[in-house]
């Protein structure tokens, strides 16, 4: 990578007398920023949980109107991701990150002076839009870190997606009981300014920047297409499966996409390289990361419920605060495995990485299929789950990375967390059909039963060891081309 000379108007320069102790000192300065932006902006997919029951009181709203904040912000990082890393391998990935820390800024603000429920549902989708963070810090690693610490740096950024999201739970629930809710969004976004000023100052401006076309066009197919394919998988359960609002979402969504598809694959500078995509090593890692990240959110989901369920029907009757806090270690195993995850890969590469990592994932539901008694025993099955997830998370940009030029990383990782995406939307319309298909009474209330549970874990162990299958189909890249651009790479990170 060619950086910046001394004196361009970008106002970055390569001081030659660095020593090789301050790159990476540089760098690590670096790559902490990327992630702490990354686990505030996946902290948003969560924060919302903790006061969804009171939701349609505090904004005079229906429960099934309600159900959109949450609905729209899965969309909103649907869409952002593969966007966001087109545009940062246009325009530049930092000043891309730039604008999306500005975006979460203004989504939890919105939200915050928000008392009614589309200005809400606005404001959580543009913190949504904000999950382009991720990909674009995962893209520019390669570029920004010496070649000994970028497996590291990957896995540490691949990891905030689990990690916020995990102690985004306990957390929101704490500060929502101590204060009004709307300090979850005044919180929110006091720390997306820090984030905002830290990318301005801490972040150099590289000179990553490919030039070309924004894919105007393709980028509002496949916002089009993904909205009806995953509105229909997300309110598929509440809609039922066969009405004709969910049929006419999924089978339009689908169609827009097939012609989004033949578009894209006829224009000169696409949106997202369907050929590239279509590289075997690029397609089954994509298949896999929807496969892994099918069995990362279903944990998530699944186990909190059992947690807090009444122990009179075979639950474990914890509150809400407590099932987070019997949650949150699983989120920090995850950052925990990163380094290790990060060695992995420089020692053994990144394909039996990810084969292990969802492995271990299947292995931690399995566990979970076989102690679900007490809190403690879904918390240890937890924690295996999440050092799969960080295991076989932080491995998928490493393999996309390695299979794609320099100048597409961003668009590619990004479309990988898109994948990822289509994983946990699918495996939160697939846990509530199962937790409704087999139901107990409580009270006037149905529960799901206990056979529900297990048939969840079952069905998320075969998900892990599915994507253990697919990855193993992965083709080993050697890539010259990469590599050499890797090697150029090595130069020390441009200072600011």
């Amino acid at each position: 990578m060619t950086s910046t000379p001394a004196g361009d108007s970008s106002g970055t320069h390569v001081d030659p007398e660095l020593t090789d102790d301050h790159h990476s000192a540089a760098a690590i300065v670096v790559v902490s920023v990327l992630c702490f932006g990354g686990l505030v902006a996946s902290l948003m997919q969560t924060l919302i949980i903790p006061i969804q029951p009171e939701i349609p009181h505090l904004l005079n709203t229906s429960i099934a109107n309600a159900s959109w904040i949450i609905t729209a912000t899965l969309l909103g990082a649907a869409v952002a991701m593969p966007i966001a890393g087109r545009l940062g391998d246009i325009l530049g990935k930092q000043r891309v990150l730039l604008a999306s820390a500005a975006l979460l800024v203004v989504g939890s603000l919105v939200c915050a002076l928000s008392s009614s429920l589309i200005p809400m549902i606005v404001g959580r989708t543009i913190q949504g839009l904000a999950m382009g963070f991720i990909p674009l810090g995962i893209s520019l690693m390669r570029e920004v870190t010496p070649p000994r610490l970028t497996s590291m740096a990957v896995a540490a950024m691949s990891a905030t997606m689990g990690v916020g999201g995990a102690i985004g739970l306990p957390l929101s629930a704490w500060v929502a009981q101590q204060w009004d809710w709307r300090a979850l969004f005044w919180g929110s976004a006091a720390l997306a300014l820090v984030i905002t000023v830290l990318v301005a100052v801490a972040v150099p401006h590289v000179d990553d920047s490919n030039g070309g076309h924004f894919d105007i066009v393709g980028a509002i197919g496949l916002a089009l297409g993904l909205s009806g394919v995953l509105i229909a998988v997300s309110k598929g359960n509440d809609w039922g499966w066969g009405s004709g609002t969910t049929l006419g979402l999924a089978i339009g969504g689908l169609a827009i996409l097939l012609i989004w598809g033949v578009f894209e694959v006829r224009h000169t500078d696409p949106l997202v390289d369907l050929r590239t995509t279509a590289r075997p090593a690029v397609l089954f890692t994509n298949l896999a990361g929807i496969a892994i990240g099918f069995g990362m959110m279903a944990q998530a989901i699944v186990m909190p419920q059992l947690l807090e369920m009444p122990s009179a029907v075979g639950g474990l009757g914890q509150t809400l605060l407590a099932a987070g806090l019997w949650m949150a270690p699983g989120g920090l195993m995850m950052l925990v495995f990163a380094p290790v995850s990060g060695t992995l890969i420089n020692k053994i590469g990144a394909k039996p990485t990810m084969a292990i990592g969802a492995c271990v994932l299947g292995l931690g539901y399995l566990g979970a299929f076989l102690l679900m008694n007490a809190p403690w025993q879904l918390a240890l099955a937890s924690l295996i789950c999440s050092a799969g997830v960080g295991i076989g998370y932080a491995a998928m940009p490493t393999l996309i990375m390695s299979s794609v030029p320099m100048h597409e990383a961003g668009a590619a990782v990004g479309l990988n967390g898109l994948m990822r995406s289509i994983g946990t939307t699918t495996a939160s319309a697939v846990m509530a059909l199962v937790l409704t298909s087999s139901t107990v009474t409580f009270g006037s209330a149905e529960v799901p039963s206990h056979a529900a549970f297990r048939w969840c874990f079952l069905i998320g162990a075969v998900a892990a060891f599915v994507g253990v299958a697919i990855t193993l189909l992965i083709p080993v890249v050697r890539n010259k081309t990469a590599a050499t651009e890797s090697s150029a790479d090595a130069e020390p990170i441009p200072t600011a």
